[in-house]
């Protein structure tokens, strides 16, 4: 496996992936499109040409913002979501980030428990920040360079 920029032919493949994980951002192509043209950070996880998982981040400030992540599930619990967050944290060091921000469904417990494995902590709630169906975000930060090392 290996990972990568996203780029424009992903998008089709990325879009396979959000479709078949409901409890993530339902974007549309073309905010797929802005990741390809660099206005956002973002990254594909592949094998033998086959995109397993993606994640799409930016610099916001002094921290990075994960904005979207998913992995096929079919390939979950093979490591892919680990590496592409360490891309991620990898590059938040990078561009001097202190922190990294994002927010995930109050009732996700299986991305709670995997952020917070990571060195995430929640930080605060957004009341009925999600539709379909209406619910709470939880907001999640860990420090770039504090975060535990990621076991791949």
């Amino acid at each position: 496996m290996n990972t990568r920029p996203i780029e424009s032919r992903d998008v089709e493949s990325i879009l396979e992936i959000q479709s078949s994980s409901p409890e993530v951002a339902q974007w549309t192509a073309s905010d797929y499109q802005r990741a390809a043209r660099g206005e956002m950070t973002g990254w594909v996880a592949a094998d033998e040409g086959r995109i397993l998982g993606f994640m799409v981040a930016r610099r916001t400030a002094g921290d990075i913002e994960i904005l979207n992540f998913a992995v096929n599930p079919a390939a979950r619990r093979r490591g892919i979501g680990n590496t592409l967050l360490r891309v991620a944290l990898d590059w938040g060091a990078e561009v001097n980030a202190e922190r990294a921000l994002l927010e995930v469904r109050a009732s996700n417990f299986a991305a709670l428990h995997f952020y917070e494995r990571r060195g995430f902590r929640v930080v605060g709630r957004r009341p009925r920040y999600y539709v379909a169906p209406i619910e709470d975000a939880l907001l999640l930060t860990a420090e770039i360079g504090r975060a535990p090392a990621v076991s791949l």
